[in-house]
């Protein structure tokens, strides 16, 4: 073997040896990677299509009314209980007065029938002596007609003097049926007032108990003039103007609870074999960038992806169909303290990876914590029972 040829495989070795450690070292990044991927990417599924959603609490009149101030604005944080709007009152300020005249007099009026229980039962006891009477003067007038017709036989009595006897009969029995009416009418009067006031008293009358249910009906109308806020929040969406009459369920302005939020992650349907609620996920917001990291729990997973409940649904029937990849949107719930620290808007940009190696399968899903409810609309009813109450006691009389 010549120094030449020796000289050309030296190149030639050295080259087979380069390409050699090179598949070696690729072999060995591919045999790493799937270390990896086994041990820890393959328990995550990641997805930059995610968004902040919140409840969107509608501020709406329920009466009909005309605006005459507004005390919130856009962006404005507010408290639950809070006065936004309110309305003109003067109509229901005169519909109120008018229901407390309406109670008085009902109490008024029912009153005057118990009163009217004790003279009616005199009154009878004096229609029964008319009654009485009456019988003794028909009896007197009977028997003189037939003493004046014996009489009359003997040519004793004229024929005039028997025409007044029998006149005397008539009148007689006529008073007679007239007292027994006025009785009847009596009695009538004194059953109805008692069935009327039978087991009750007055303040537990129908009248008075249907009064007052009106009254208790006006004030609210009067307190409903001033719309408080559902929720604690920031306002949104403000649409009412000073001057506006609205109708009620009118939506005047949005509530947006800031502290309740909640991210939508869009994954696609390939990802969701193993993901179920109650596994954690990682998040982190554009707003932050990759310095704030949220923690949250999958708290459900949607019955259909985002086409399906599309306002107009893909039809996929056509003869040029072409296969799009779904989506499914997983509700996400974050910690309350994470979103203090770190507030967040609706609709702001996420990113979500989740961990599937937990929970357990077996393991109850997590109960979702969507609750959210107001009282302030529940009013206190202890003013107006106060006031009825006192209407009632100041026209009871002694």
């Amino acid at each position: 073997m010549t120094k030449d040829h020796t000289q050309e495989r030296q190149p030639a070795t050295l080259r087979k040896r380069l390409l050699l450690a090179a598949t070696f070292f690729f072999i060995l990044i591919g045999v790493c990677y799937a270390i990896w991927w086994i041990i820890v990417a393959s328990r995550y599924e990641s997805t930059d299509d995610a968004y902040v959603h919140g409840d969107l609490v509608q501020v709406t009149s329920q009466i009909a009314g005309t605006v005459v101030a507004i005390e919130a604005d856009d962006t404005q944080r507010v408290a639950r209980g809070a006065t936004v709007v309110r309305l003109d009152a003067s109509d229901a300020g005169i519909a109120l007065k008018r229901a407390e005249a309406a109670l008085a007099q009902a109490v008024r009026h029912t009153r005057t029938l118990y009163v009217q229980n004790d003279a009616l039962k005199a009154d009878i006891d004096l229609r029964k002596a008319n009654v009485e009477r009456a019988r003794i003067d028909l009896a007197k007038a009977q028997s003189d007609l037939k003493r004046r017709q014996t009489l009359a036989k003997s040519g004793g009595v004229s024929g005039e003097e028997i025409l007044h006897a029998e006149t005397a009969v008539k009148a007689a029995q006529s008073g007679l049926a007239q007292a027994l009416a006025t009785l009847a009418a009596s009695k009538a009067t004194l059953e109805t007032n008692l069935a009327l006031t039978a087991g009750t008293e007055i303040a537990r009358h129908p009248d008075v108990l249907q009064a007052a249910d009106k009254l208790r009906q006006a004030w609210l109308a009067s307190v409903r003039t001033t719309l408080p806020a559902p929720a604690d929040g920031v306002v949104a969406q403000r649409s009412v103007q000073v001057g506006q009459h609205v109708a009620p369920g009118t939506p005047l302005m949005a509530i947006i609870p800031l502290q309740q939020l909640w991210v939508e992650a869009n994954f696609k349907e390939g990802q969701l074999t193993r993901m179920k609620p109650g596994q954690s996920v990682s998040l982190t917001a554009d707003l932050y960038g990759g310095d704030v990291v949220y923690h949250g729990t999958i708290q459900g997973i949607a019955a259909g992806t985002g086409g399906a409940f599309a306002l107009l649904p893909a039809q996929n029937a056509s003869g040029n169909w072409i296969k799009v990849v779904q989506r499914v949107p997983v509700r996400i719930a974050l910690r309350p303290e994470e979103l203090e620290a770190h507030p967040l808007r609706v609709g702001l940009s996420m990113s979500a990876e989740v961990d599937l190696s937990g929970p357990d399968a077996k393991a109850a899903a997590p109960r979702l914590n969507t609750t959210l409810e107001t009282g302030v609309f529940d009013g206190d009813g202890k003013d107006v029972e106060a006031l009825i109450t006192k209407i009632i006691r100041e026209n009871l009389g002694s």
